[in-house]
């Protein structure tokens, strides 16, 4: 680095590299001549190699999905810019699912300059500085991100940075937001440099003695144990130790709304999936004890819970939820804690102590054994195509099927059909399914490009619906992946329409008379050419399937593209809603 040229914008860039973000995911606008020069001048000195790689996305909710599945992928925070007030506002919904999903990422919008005389280097220069000049700019993200925070001189940039994504970092993990006005990020400065060791990410709890001796001990005294559990497999190493205990005192494990692979389908006490129920949960109702590990939603009370009189204990990197205005679960004890490093001290205080009753574990596996068997085989039975129809079942076997023996990672958006999506695919190994966790529709676009720039050997699959493909920025999502040789296979369960809204209704009115005359707005007809809109954003293979018998073929042609190095996506068409 040279004094000739050396800006808040280039210390900017540096901290982010320092702090070990790979990639800017970058919608640039007229706020960020700084950056882009800065960038620029590296190139030029031969220097671009220090800083972060620039990934150009036209559309922001690309840019922010893509950083938050390579922060799923790695757990490392990556960056993304936008513009002003405007860029900032079209990745609000990605925000969320960042903050619900609890990926840690950086945003960095620039700001309106405040002089407009000419008066420092930056000052406005174009009508839209005064169009984009709201009065509280990081008041649109505050309620969705952990830290937001306005670089006021490049001074402490880097001091900045650092923290910014220390907090980031930290669980409950999540975005961060900073902004700095176009005067700023061209203020000249000596270089300088930041120890990024001493912004590390402060390290969960472990779980007292005394916790750990009285779950363990309820948990070995129940007849009924059950754990549940929504997002402990974020962390892949946690799950062999979630088995350890399931299997050290045979407990069943259910999965509710799933984000991960949290437990081996494939494991006897695997207890199923909870998603949009509708009937109670019969381990539940049956549950004496219940542990909690690493859910927000492990159950919808009214419509299913645990019985009166269930002891339930929560354990959680955010057992308050303080980001959700009304939640309660009646909690003997409820602990702050590292998910896998709970289960390890739960289960080492049960094992050397002998808590073991080998009668009644016998008893447990064994029903255990039956009733996951009796599942299989319903699943079985249901993954047959019915009259020439292809049904959700079906379509996921088929993808389970085609990517067996892959090194695959599966992201999924299906919204309705995600218990379907579930246990068809019938996942084992941890970090192999991936979901964003939040509330807003349209991460499946961008998600495949930064799990795909994390993991470049594995295969990529984004199984979307419709509704949800098109929410995701299709043409903005496939020319990134096109443009930086980041392949994926998108395959779309396309009922024509979006599910959620009549199933809601329906949950609300089931004899109303939306019911009566099956008008819930909810229709995509007339339906539109998705995989002709994929070809036109550069995707490789596009193909609309409706025969079952065709299905097999069809998907075995589109990976053989994705293999090939181009983007492939099928539309695959299932009952309308």
């Amino acid at each position: 680095m040279t004094e000739r040229y050396y800006t808040t914008s280039t210390a900017f860039l540096e901290a982010l590299a320092e702090a070990g973000v790979t990639y800017v995911f970058a919608n640039l606008g007229s706020d960020h001549p700084g950056l882009i020069e800065a960038l620029a001048q590296a190139h030029a000195e031969g220097r671009s190699a220090a800083l972060p790689q620039v990934i150009v996305c036209p559309h922001e909710t690309v840019a922010l999905s893509a950083a938050h599945a390579y922060a799923m992928v790695t757990g490392e925070p990556q960056a993304v810019a936008v513009h002003v007030d405007a860029g900032t506002q079209n990745l609000s919904g990605a925000v969320s699912n960042a903050m619900r999903g609890r990926a840690p990422v950086l945003v960095f919008a620039g700001m309106s300059p405040f002089t407009q005389d000419g008066e420092l280097p930056g000052s406005r220069t174009e009508f839209i500085h005064w169009i984009q000049d709201g009065p509280d700019q990081r008041g649109i993200l505050r309620n969705y991100v952990k830290y937001e925070n306005e670089i006021r001189t490049g001074r402490n940039v880097k001091q900045l940075v650092h923290r910014a994504l220390q907090l980031a970092r930290s669980e409950p993990a999540g975005p961060v937001y900073l902004v700095g006005a176009r005067e700023v990020m061209e203020e000249p400065l000596a270089p300088y440099t930041v120890d990024p060791r001493f912004y590390s990410a402060v390290t969960p709890p472990a779980l007292t003695h005394e916790v750990t001796a009285q779950i363990a001990a309820a948990l070995a005294a129940a007849q009924h144990p059950l754990i549940v559990t929504s997002y402990l497999g974020r962390d892949p190493s946690a799950v062999a130790s979630l088995v350890a205990l399931a299997e050290l005192l045979a407990i069943p494990v259910v999965e509710a709304m799933a984000y991960h692979v949290n437990f081996p389908h494939d494991n006897p006490l695997h207890g199923g999936y909870q998603y949009h129920s509708v009937t109670q949960n019969p381990l539940l109702a049956e549950a004496d004890v219940v542990l909690v590990i690493d859910s927000d939603v492990p159950w919808i009370p009214s419509v299913n819970r645990p019985s009166d009189g269930t002891a339930i204990y929560y354990l959680d990197i955010d057992p308050l939820k303080l980001h959700i205005q009304l939640w309660h679960v009646p909690t003997v004890l409820s602990a702050t804690v590292n998910s896998k490093v709970a289960v390890e001290q739960i289960a080492a205080y049960v094992r050397d102590r002998d808590l073991v009753n080998e009668e009644t574990l016998s008893e447990r596996r064994s029903a255990a054994v039956a009733r996951h068997e009796r599942a299989l085989a319903g699943r079985d039975a249901a993954e047959q195509p019915k009259d020439g129809v292809i049904t959700a079942e079906y379509l996921t076997a088929c993808v389970r099927r085609l990517l067996d023996g892959e090194d695959a990672l599966i992201l999924t958006e299906v919204v309705t059909n995600s218990k379907a999506v579930q246990e068809h695919l019938r996942p084992n190994r941890p970090g192999s399914v991936l979901h964003h966790g939040g509330g807003a529709l349209g991460w499946s676009g961008g998600a495949p490009v930064g799990a795909k720039l994390a993991c470049p050997e594995r295969t990529v699959v984004s199984l979307v619906g419709d509704g949800s493909f098109l929410f995701s920025m299709p043409s903005s999502a496939l020319w990134v992946q096109r443009r930086y040789n980041v392949p994926a296979l998108t395959v779309i369960y396309n009922n024509r329409g979006w599910a959620g809204p009549k199933f809601s209704t329906l949950m609300v009115h089931p004899d109303g008379a939306a019911a009566r005359a099956d008008d819930f707005h909810a229709s995509l007809e007339p339906g539109v050419d998705l995989p002709g809109v994929a070809l036109a954003a550069g995707a490789g293979f596009g193909a609309t399937v409706s025969d079952p018998d065709e299905l097999p073929r069809v998907l075995k042609d589109s990976l053989a593209v994705v293999h090939g190095g181009r983007s492939a996506v099928v539309s695959v068409q299932l009952p309308r809603v």
